[in-house]
């Protein structure tokens, strides 16, 4: 095991601070992304943010496989071997589409939006002697963080150092805030960096093995891993370098139905398994559920400590907001896995429909 990547969960405590000094779960956005020391004010607060924060005490670059350089992370896994690897999967050619459909009245995190306006009716037109017409759209939106989402490697880092200092909000590869970001866009980590993917997939129907929808705050562990494997007839060394496992947990089911439970917390992953996939060299996550990890976090010191550990350290992609009802419909927990990121420079993240097929 390397030695960046704590035993247990006790380690993995900090000393806890006042109920009212935590601010994991807002109103209006749930998780917040706000630490404990976001209320703290004064003395506590500077004592506070001088503290390296937890789970990051020790540097995680440059990136022992792919050098300091690099900006594809897991991306580059995806060869012309693993595509072949994948291939393999593909017994009788049904393509499943796992993205959801992009509307206006679906869950969103906090106050992100997402709108859509058709120009004119038609847009323009009548052209020539066959009297052409046509419809444009005009989307505002989010466009890597809304809906089914893939989350680049700009989309997450981790404060080092005070308040402030963007020369100590690392991400990815160590690249800072202050190397990076701009208001037209990334500088580095841009998702125009990341290599399509088309590798081997793993679903694990969790929800299945606990015969009912998961509930927020409740954690998937290795050992639900294992026995979700042993109940579809899978090995756990079918999973190889370079794949992407996938998690189903029921919650899923109330999208578009009840959005404001949805919006309220999830089931997901917690740490355990988040070093399970570092540990496996799986090159991607995702889930049926807004953040793919357990919100709130068993550790109420936490906030999507599992984003930081697989995107921010490791480069490890995660697919957010997927639906698996046609694979789980038909017993398809393999398949091969496509997904070409929209190559818009600087972006933080990706929009898109990913597929399925077995």
């Amino acid at each position: 095991m390397d030695s960046r990547y704590l035993k247990d969960k006790e380690e993995l405590k900090q000393p806890a601070v006042d109920d009212d000094r935590r601010a994991f779960l807002t109103a209006g956005l749930v998780g917040g992304a706000v630490a404990a020391g976001a209320l703290m004010t004064g003395a506590a607060h500077a004592q506070q943010v001088a503290q390296a924060p937890a789970l990051s005490d020790k540097p995680w670059w440059p990136h022992p496989k792919w050098g300091k350089d690099d900006q594809a992370g897991a991306s580059n896994y995806m060869t012309p071997a693993k595509t072949l690897d994948a291939v393999k999967l593909i017994k009788d050619g049904k393509v499943y589409r796992i993205g959801r459909v992009y509307e206006s009245g679906m869950p969103k995190f906090g106050e992100r939006a997402f709108t859509m306006r058709i120009p004119g009716a038609p847009t323009g037109g009548p052209f020539g002697a066959n009297k052409l017409i046509y419809h444009d759209e005009y989307l505002a939106t989010e466009i890597g963080q809304t809906g089914t989402q893939f989350d680049g490697l700009g989309h997450i880092g981790i404060q080092m150092g005070k308040d402030g200092d963007k020369n100590e909000m690392r991400y990815y590869n160590g690249i800072t805030e202050q190397d990076m970001a701009t208001a037209y866009g990334l500088t580095k980590l841009g998702v125009e960096h990341v290599k399509p993917f088309f590798t081997r997939g793993h679903l694990f129907d969790v929800e299945a093995l606990k015969g009912n929808m998961m509930e927020a705050g409740q954690e998937i562990t290795v050992a639900d891993l294992r026995a979700a494997l042993q109940k579809q007839n899978m090995q756990e060394a079918d999973i190889k370098e370079g794949d992407a496992v996938f998690f189903n947990t029921g919650w899923g089911k109330l999208w578009l139905k009840n959005n404001d439970k949805f919006n309220s917390g999830e089931p997901g992953i917690g740490l355990e398994v988040a070093k399970w996939c570092i540990d496996k060299g799986v090159a991607l996550t995702g889930a049926d559920t807004w953040a793919t990890e357990v919100v709130p976090n068993p550790n109420k010191d936490l906030v999507f400590a599992v984003h930081g550990e697989l995107i921010c350290k490791n480069g490890i992609f995660n697919h957010e907001n997927l639906d698996f009802t046609g694979l789980i419909a038909d017993r398809k927990y393999q398949f091969a896995y496509i997904f070409s990121p929209a190559p818009i420079k600087g972006a933080t993240g990706s929009n898109g429909g990913p597929v399925a097929v077995t």
